[in-house]
């Protein structure tokens, strides 16, 4: 099964290959906002996306990204979709 999941753009982290940092549930990863790029790239800052294996897939508003987050919340998703992140960022971590 795919899961995106809702994250907060909070960081621009490379502009020319439209690379942001993104908030999922607390954990933060880089993803890839061309998808949803439709200006200058800090427009995206605050803005809520579904995230999607590393790119941002399309623009939420708050109020869906927080619905769908006590929704995955509730089924216990949330949390291991978390868990799943972090550890990808650590294997990623330990290949530089």
């Amino acid at each position: 099964m795919c899961l995106g999941i809702p994250g907060r753009i909070v960081a621009v982290t490379d502009e020319n290959r439209m690379m942001a940092l993104a908030e999922v549930s607390g954990v933060r990863r880089e993803v890839n906002v061309a998808c949803i790029l439709e200006g200058a790239i800090e427009d995206l800052l605050g803005e809520w996306a579904l995230i999607h294996v590393g790119f941002a897939m399309a623009r939420i508003d708050p109020d869906e990204a927080a619905k769908t987050l006590q929704a995955l919340q509730d089924l216990g998703e949330a949390q291991e979709a978390a868990e799943a992140m972090a550890e990808g960022a650590k294997a990623l971590e330990g290949q530089g």
